[in-house]
């Protein structure tokens, strides 16, 4: 497939790790850290919300895990609207929707909500053609989001 064909649908991510805006910075960076991935879709149900990276819980850090525990990754997003994409975006589209809006990470979002994430990782591997377009059938397009639950010491 040539790279002026491809689409958002190709190359972004459809097994998604998320996490709800009213949950704690804390348990974004675990999360981040035990899935080892950079950003996380904050959802509300299937309705993304934003996009929370290492560096925007990194920056605001302050305090040991208690303090972390009291806050949520809502209030770490930023007031203005993070652009998003359609699953039938051109690449080169996404790429300048990421340059224009300073950010290394979209969502791809339908009528049924989050559907997936490109990060400037997929597009280079595009532009690099060291990436397996993803072959799908017009349709529906089937996104797996998971979601960590803590346990509490005497809950399990």
């Amino acid at each position: 497939m040539k790279i002026e064909t491809l689409t958002a649908r190709h190359v972004m991510s459809r097994a998604l790790v998320a996490i709800r805006a009213d949950e704690s910075p804390l348990m974004a960076w675990e999360l981040m850290r035990r899935s080892g991935v950079h950003h996380l879709p904050v959802v509300e149900g299937r309705h993304v919300v934003g996009v929370l990276t290492r560096e925007d819980v990194a920056v605001t850090w302050s305090g040991g895990p208690q303090e972390q525990s009291d806050r949520q990754v809502g209030s770490l997003l930023g007031r203005e609207p993070r652009p998003r994409v359609g699953p039938d975006t051109p690449l080169a589209r996404v790429a300048a929707v990421m340059v224009d809006s300073g950010c290394d990470a979209v969502p791809v979002v339908s009528r049924s909500g989050l559907v997936g994430l490109v990060t400037a990782r997929d597009v280079l591997s595009a532009v690099a053609g060291r990436i397996d377009p993803r072959k799908e059938e017009p349709g529906e397009i089937v996104t797996g989001m998971f979601h960590l639950e803590p346990v509490l010491p005497g809950q399990g």
